[in-house]
């Protein structure tokens, strides 16, 4: 019995462990055109100006709006997304699912690391969140460059 718990909290933490190195990857690939200003424009997201302020230190006070901002760009792309995969065959990406359940965690760890940790942690999370966005962003813009060319 203790053997299998053991092997199976090993298997949790390995699973835990691929699932955050290829969220990562997936996030750290560049495409050929980036259309996350386009699209950051047209929809008028505030995700852009977010990643800025987070590039220098954020005082503890505004990184809860800074969270409610890339909340609702993240709703917004998210329900675009959704939208444009019913006119698809294959409906979201497996990457696209995998990024959603990531952005549910780090929200989570954004809410953690607000209350119990340094604001540093706080920080990365905001960051890891606001590069889900602009992949999800550029996901959206190359839909419509693939859609205009049809």
């Amino acid at each position: 019995m203790f053997v299998s718990i053991v092997i199976l909290g090993f298997s949790v933490l390995l699973f835990l462990y691929w699932f955050r190195y290829t969220c990562l990857l997936i996030l750290s690939t560049k495409t050929a055109k980036d259309y996350t200003r386009q699209v950051a424009a047209a929809n008028q997201l505030e995700f852009p100006a977010i990643r800025v302020h987070l590039q220098r230190a954020v005082p503890e006070s505004g990184m809860d709006s800074l969270q409610r901002s890339l909340e609702k760009d993240y709703q917004l792309l998210t329900g675009l997304l959704r939208h444009a995969a019913q006119f698809q065959v294959g409906g979201l990406s497996l990457e696209q699912r995998m990024l959603m359940v990531d952005y549910k965690a780090m929200k989570a760890w954004f809410a953690l690391a607000r209350r119990f940790s340094k604001a540093a942690y706080a920080q990365q999370a905001l960051q890891e969140m606001s590069d889900i966005v602009s992949h999800f962003a550029n996901a959206m813009g190359e839909r419509a460059a693939v859609g205009s060319r049809a």
